[in-house]
């Protein structure tokens, strides 16, 4: 009907799997006049690409947050050899705290956020006296003593389908508080305590918010019974300060195997 000069443009999507410290970075998300790791990346694939190619990740980490193992994907019109991507876009950013551990072919059916199962995140906690030198932006440093057991404890009432809006930032754009936690566990090694935790989607500030309060029951400030009743009140103003960005960190991501 068109004739035989129409063609279709193929696009390529690719997967990344991104490290990075996020203490020097205005969070993923692009925003304007704000350095971020969203904008690194395509800064860094534009060399290959040529044109601007948007890059869309599992989760929006925000200002100070890291990742050791962020995922996302792009789409580009080039079939480009998945090595060559990689040690490209790694030597564009060898000056910021940036490393593509991964490329891979996927199918456009892939989404780095919407095909996700679930996600994994992990908080630190250095808890001693003295102030912490070399991981001064990668824990948070909390000097009364923490019990991790009390805290492990009181926190096994989040695990479930549950309404978290005790939990939830003001501005937070989801259109429920209700979310499923599938797990979180805290558990002390010397001085680091390290709170993990999963979902398939959290709430904006959903896990610093759980880890501010839970550091309340650990100094002995409020019982299992307070946290609980806190929880259960749905409501922000009842539960502690929210935990420092700098403590936290997005593990890695699970997917439907056929991706």
């Amino acid at each position: 009907m068109f004739g035989d000069n129409v063609t279709s443009i193929i696009m390529t999507r690719y997967k990344i799997t991104v490290e990075y410290d996020g203490s020097l970075f205005f969070g993923w998300q692009r925003q304007k006049g704000l350095d971020t790791v969203q904008q690194r990346l395509e800064e860094a694939i534009l060399p290959l690409t040529k044109v601007s190619t948007t890059i869309y990740g599992a989760g929006r980490t925000d200002a100070g947050v890291h990742a050791l193992a962020q995922v996302a994907h792009f789409d580009t019109e080039n079939d480009i050899d998945c090595f060559r991507i990689q040690e490209c876009m790694n030597a564009y950013l060898r000056k910021v705290p940036i490393a593509v551990l991964a490329v891979e072919k996927v199918s456009r059916l892939f989404d780095a956020r919407f095909s996700a199962l679930e996600r994994f995140y992990i908080y630190k906690i250095l808890n001693r006296r003295m102030k912490a030198c070399i991981d001064t932006l990668r824990v948070w440093n909390v000097t009364p003593y923490i019990d991790d057991r009390k805290m492990n404890t009181a926190a096994q009432c989040l695990v479930g389908k549950h309404d978290f809006s005790s939990f939830r930032a003001a501005g937070c754009q989801s259109n429920s508080p209700i979310k499923t936690l599938n797990m979180i566990s805290i558990e002390r090694l010397e001085d680091i305590i390290t709170v993990r935790t999963s979902a398939r989607s959290f709430l904006y500030h959903q896990v610093r918010n759980m880890v501010g309060s839970l550091v309340f029951v650990g100094c002995g400030k409020w019982s299992e019974q307070d946290f609980y009743k806190v929880f259960q009140a749905k409501d922000r103003q009842k539960a502690a300060a929210t935990a420092p960005a700098h403590g936290l960190y997005f593990t890695h991501v699970i997917y439907p195997r056929d991706f």
